[in-house]
């Protein structure tokens, strides 16, 4: 006898797997304001001297020089992606291309495996009061995507500009009257390498730092929103969730709580204020009370002092959802250190602009790209402890995205192998404008202190 068994598919499944698709419309609505800005405004540049016309035409010819081989370094970069803490790899191409130019780079610096530190002496340069300016490079690349935020260009500007200014100390030291530091600093995406290195003392010393970063603008200035973390755990008490549910106290309904609290916080917020925020645990059976929940959530602001207000708010709605529900929290911050927003200097900003329009380009100044569109870098606890730029160069089309395949593309491209020599020369030549000119060194100084100083920035959330 055989017996016939049919796999019958039951009648109350429905699947409809596709979301709907998101709307362009204010992206369109951006890009109509971006264009009709970019056809009038116009970044004031410099007013200061900066160093002799004659110094930049050998500093262009010494980053020409180097312009083939920081490519091939460009291009390894991108073929050998390595993520935040495992560049290995990555530093140690780095540090092989300073030797070959007789430059002893030390890896394993100020406290990170993968952080590199090489420096430059040129006349005046070991004088205790020598004014003395870093240049930062970054490689770390994102899990799945590769460069996909051009961190393989911002090694080859950082690397080339230092090259070239080592050239023009080596045939004449009077060339470069002072100290310049390279920093090779790790971990960028998603963590804060910089702040790692800056609390082993990387940035001691520094009377400013510089490096830039592709994007599909070339911009002076745009917002860079400071970013923290931070975990969320409620505790509550299982129970059977039919026979006894009233003896249970239920984790998952303060973390629903909590996410619906988030959203409507978001209506009384500043515009580019940000938080995201994930539920990562909540439960296993739909039968049980579930007693554990956890959140995982990123709080961004535009300043120090938003982004405080903002961490506050945020652990209040955490505090509430938990007493609603009856159950107890527990709120941890910053399993890495947080990152400040960018504070530009605007001084050093405009020595940037005029290197940069000698090169070709444009930089628009801050405003032309709305502030909506912002991300986080941990430069900005770089530029809370010294005068600091962090502007961008254009490698991509405008319409894409950083942290994306296509940008990771563009990190490849004919573009982006001009850019690197733009940008290794832009970063070169303001360096060397601040060491030339002790007018332009001492307005850098007064605009950092007008704007409040240095401040300690691993207390500052304490």
């Amino acid at each position: 006898m055989h017996i016939l068994i049919r796999m019958v598919r039951p009648q109350n499944t429905r699947s409809d797997a596709s979301p709907t698709e998101a709307s362009t419309a204010y992206l369109d609505q951006l890009d109509e304001e971006r264009q009709a800005a970019m056809r009038t405004a116009a970044h004031p540049g410099s007013a200061f001297a900066g160093a002799p016309s004659e110094l930049h035409d050998r500093l262009e010819r010494a980053v020409a020089a180097d312009a083939a081989e920081m490519v091939e370094v460009m291009l390894d970069l991108a073929a050998h992606p390595e993520v935040a803490f495992e560049e290995h790899r990555s530093v140690r191409a780095l540090a092989d291309v300073l030797a070959d130019d007789g430059i002893d780079a030390q890896v394993g610096v100020h406290g990170l495996e993968t952080a590199l530190r090489a420096e430059i002496v040129g006349a005046g340069g070991d004088a205790p009061d020598a004014p003395t300016l870093g240049i930062l490079a970054e490689y770390d690349a994102l899990p799945g995507v590769g460069h996909g935020c051009g961190h393989n260009v911002i090694a080859v500007m950082g690397v080339g500009a230092f090259l070239a200014l080592a050239a023009l100390a080596t045939d004449d030291p009077a060339a470069v009257p002072g100290r310049v530091v390279l920093l090779g600093t790790p971990a960028e995406e998603g963590h804060t390498g910089k702040e790692h290195m800056a609390r082993e003392g990387a940035f001691d010393g520094l009377d400013a730092a510089v490096m830039a970063h592709p994007y599909g603008y070339d911009l002076a200035d745009q917002v860079w929103l400071g970013r923290r973390t931070l975990s969320v755990e409620f505790h509550g008490r299982t129970a059977h969730a039919s026979a006894q549910p009233y003896m249970g106290r239920n984790a998952v309904d303060a973390a629903s709580l909590m996410y619906q609290g988030i959203g409507l916080m978001r209506q009384q917020t500043p515009p580019t204020d940000r938080v995201h925020a994930v539920i990562r645990e909540g439960g296993d059976r739909a039968s049980v009370i579930p007693d554990h929940a956890k959140l995982d959530l990123y709080v961004r602001s535009q300043r120090p002092e938003t982004l405080k207000d903002l961490s506050r708010r945020v652990e209040d709605v955490a505090r509430g959802a938990a007493l609603m529900a009856g159950v107890g929290v527990t709120i941890r911050w910053d399993e890495h250190p947080p990152s400040l927003p960018v504070r530009t200097n605007e001084a050093l900003t405009g020595r940037w602009v005029e290197a940069q329009r000698r090169r070709g380009r444009d930089p628009l100044p801050l405003g032309v790209v709305s502030p909506s569109l912002a991300a986080s870098t941990d430069f900005g606890n770089v530029s809370y402890r010294v005068p600091g730029i962090h502007p961008v160069i254009k490698i991509a089309p405008s319409h894409i995205a950083l942290h994306t395949r296509e940008f990771a593309e563009c990190a490849v491209s004919e573009e982006a192998r001009a850019a690197a020599a733009d940008g290794a020369y832009g970063l070169a030549a303001t360096v060397l404008d601040v060491l030339h000119d002790p007018s332009l060194a001492a307005a850098i100084a007064e605009e950092f202190e007008a704007a409040g100083g240095a401040i300690d920035v691993p207390g500052y959330f304490d």
